[in-house]
């Protein structure tokens, strides 16, 4: 076995066990606008803003998944959600009013009635 082979499969041993050495909590490792609300509810903490881990994880969740959406939207209708005047508070208490009044539904049932209700530009 050539020299540049070992050091390939001691690299690629080396990153298996690292990567079996560390595990997160299963909310925040899966996707979090696919949780069900029954699951996500009680980790939000509104009042807690962007200083809680579930709380960012959803609003940077919800900014990818608007982005997303608003290609959608420029290529169909040439109008977009604003997402610079999305409020990373008001993010988290939409999806936890949500959640709080349907524990059996996703989040993501919130961010799309929000993208099809908010103005867009």
């Amino acid at each position: 076995m050539s020299f540049l082979a070992r050091i390939v499969a001691a690299l690629t041993v080396a990153s298996t066990l690292v990567g079996a050495a560390s595990r997160a909590e299963p909310l925040l490792t899966g996707d979090i606008g696919l949780q069900s609300c029954a699951k996500l509810a009680p980790e939000l903490k509104p009042e807690l803003g962007l200083d809680h881990p579930p709380n960012y994880l959803l609003c940077y969740w919800v900014q990818g998944y608007i982005s997303a959406a608003n290609i959608f939207l420029l290529n169909q209708y040439t109008d977009y959600v604003d997402i610079a005047k999305l409020e990373p508070s008001t993010i988290v208490t939409l999806v936890a009013d949500f959640c709080s009044d349907n524990p059996y539904k996703q989040p993501i049932s919130a961010i799309d009635k929000f993208i099809r209700d908010t103005p867009k530009v």
